[in-house]
């Protein structure tokens, strides 16, 4: 009986002991993952970069995992001043992966360290390749073609902006960062690195020429809203003007027209009295004499007739009929 109990015991310590090791000497990795061994501070045999199940040797290995992924630097904003002497910051970034991990190990030890690397090698290409560049070799691309309207607004804004857009150039911004590109990446194999793509994200004038650019950009927009209000006072003046002249034109037609009508309507009452006093004389010149008493005679009006006088032969020679 005790010895099935040791017996027991022992193959309980046995496989627990089995487990341990077996628990320690075997890893898995992933799609996304690459390993070396490391026996006592030194890397043993090659590379792993297959997924699945590998073993080491117990206790005495470690394994330093590495990721097989693209990596995103995003460098700090730098100024630096382009060939024609204008400061500018420029903001860039790039993606890099682990091509080598046994020399990226050895050379930089972690992705801490290689990103510390790659600031000082990216940011030396960027500072070389920008200071030797034109403004307009940094913005703009080769092939760009101007267009009719942007050649338009340019002429509105300043002579200088036209100067720029239509001047050619020798490279463009994606010649700028190819070059940025080849020359970091004669750098990178000595680390293990795999540089794959770097992009300028931003390009912008420093705080301190920003402000000269702003006031620039307010004053030039300040001139051409001058330009339209001038433009827009001068065909103000133009149109009243032109009112102005038909207004006269139709006043000086009405008045022409009122003029010929009171001559006709004049015309036809000197006909109609004409007619009148064509018809009966005498009693034409009566009705225009009481016309004229009946105008100069009221209440307060005291008037001396001789008896030779028209009004009283008239009254004295009617016939008044007998009562």
């Amino acid at each position: 009986m005790n010895r099935a109990v040791f017996s027991l015991v022992g193959f309980l310590v046995v496989a627990f002991v089995g487990g341990i090791v077996l628990f320690n000497s075997a890893f898995t990795l992933d799609e996304a993952e690459q390993a070396i061994v490391i026996q006592l501070g030194k890397p043993v045999g090659d590379p792993i970069t297959k997924p699945g199940l590998h073993f080491k040797k117990p206790f005495i290995q470690e394994v330093r995992r590495f990721d097989k992924r693209l990596i995103s630097w995003d460098g700090d904003p730098n100024q630096i001043p382009t060939r024609g002497e204008q400061f500018i910051s420029v903001d860039t970034t790039a993606r890099w992966r682990i091509a080598d991990p046994l020399l990226f190990l050895q050379r930089v030890q972690n992705e801490r360290g290689a990103t510390m690397r790659l600031n000082d090698i990216l940011d030396s290409v960027v500072r070389d390749n920008i200071s030797s560049s034109d403004l307009v070799e940094i913005v703009r691309s080769k092939d760009w073609q101007i267009s009719a309207e942007d050649l338009r607004r340019a002429k509105l804004d300043s002579q200088g902006d036209v100067a720029i857009l239509t001047q050619r150039i020798a490279r463009g911004r994606q010649e700028l960062t190819a070059s940025i590109l080849a020359k970091a990446q004669e750098q990178m194999p000595g680390l293990g690195i795999e540089l794959v793509d770097i992009r300028i994200k931003r390009i912008d004038y420093v705080e301190a020429v920003q402000q000269r650019v702003f006031e620039r950009m307010i004053a030039e927009r300040q001139r051409i809203a001058e330009q339209f209000r001038s433009e827009g006072q001068g065909r103000a003046a133009e149109i009243d003007g032109e009112t102005q002249r038909l207004l006269a034109t139709v006043s000086s037609e009405a008045r022409r027209q009122a003029e010929i009508i009171r001559g006709e309507a004049d015309a036809e009452a000197t006909r109609i009295y004409n007619d009148a006093f064509g018809a009966d004389a005498e009693f034409f010149a009566f009705f225009r004499s009481l016309e004229s008493y009946s105008r100069s005679i009221n209440a307060k009006t005291t008037l001396f007739l001789g008896p030779e006088t028209d009004y009283v032969r008239y009254l004295r020679d009617a016939d008044v009929p007998a009562k």
